[in-house]
């Protein structure tokens, strides 16, 4: 259960970036932008709830939006390495 709010907070992140106009990674997220939002939202706050559950909620709190923004700041950059690595 420790771990299982890593992936669920990543795949929150991963809803969120999906959603933004400006990614490239999946050109018909526009098109769902209110269904990722809200999945992006409930992953969210799952994602709090799972690291809640052993680490406390104020810690659990912190854990699973530092998670949350770390992914959140990797994924334009992995959108840039496969926009880059195609070009070629």
């Amino acid at each position: 259960m420790n771990n299982a709010y890593l992936l669920v907070a990543g795949l929150a992140a991963l809803c969120f970036y999906l959603a933004s106009p400006h990614q490239r990674l999946w050109r018909g997220g526009l098109g769902h932008a209110r269904s990722l939002r809200a999945a992006g939202a409930l992953g969210g706050a799952g994602a709090v709830a799972a690291a809640a559950a052993p680490l406390g909620f104020c810690a659990g709190l912190f854990a699973a939006l530092a998670v949350l923004m770390l992914a959140l700041v990797a994924l334009p950059y992995v959108d840039l390495y496969r926009r880059t690595r195609n070009v070629g």
